[in-house]
This record gives structure tokens, sequence and C-alpha cells, in this order.
């Protein structure tokens, strides 16, 4: 297995999810209710699309926990081994999702 290549494509999904992080800030912003600026279905589109951005921003987050677990095993050397049972991942897996950290058994 490449880890430098596994290590290169993760930094590069860590860089697009924070700079996606970054683009999505002004859609997280409160809303405002001021019903003399703005109708109601404006703002119902405004908490709508706030709300989506809100759970896109989890998510994010969530990945980008993932990643940098996965740069920090293989900076550990324990890369491509379930962090459950132990076994070796699935190169295929890998491949798929560079930052998964467990095995298909583990994983369902």
């Amino acid at each position: 297995m490449n880890t430098e290549a596994i290590k290169a494509r993760l930094l590069a999904m860590r860089e697009e999810l924070q700079t996606l992080a970054e683009t999505g800030k002004d859609a997280e912003q409160t809303v405002e209710l001021d019903q003399s600026r703005v109708g109601r279905l404006s703002r119902m589109d405004a908490l709508q699309g706030q709300a989506m951005s809100l759970e896109a921003k989890r998510r994010r987050e969530i990945e980008l926990q993932k990643v940098n677990a996965a740069l920090q095993r293989i900076e550990d050397e324990e890369y491509g081994y379930c962090v459950r049972c132990g076994e070796e991942i699935s190169p295929r897996r890998l491949a798929v999702d560079p930052a998964a950290p467990l095995c298909i058994d583990c994983a369902q």
C-alpha cells in the first residue's frame, strides 16, 4: 500500500473540506425576521437554506475528523487496519474511502 499517495489524497480532502467550511459561513448566518424587508416565503426559504447549511457543516466536520484520524493512523503506522478488530481493511475499501476506520465486517 502506497501510504504517501494516500496521505496526499487525505491532505487534499482536508483542504477541500476546510475550503468548503469557509465558503459556507454566509449561509449559516441568522435569518432576518424583519417583515418589512423580507417577505414570508423568502424568510422560509432563508430558514430552510440555513438549516441545510448547518447540516452540511455538521457532515463536513465529521468527515474532517475522519480524515484527521486517518492521517494520525498513517503517522502512527496503524493505517489500513480496523480500529475495532485490528484486521486489515480491504485495499478496495480504502480506495473508495481512504479515511475508513473500520473493516467491512465491523462497519456493518
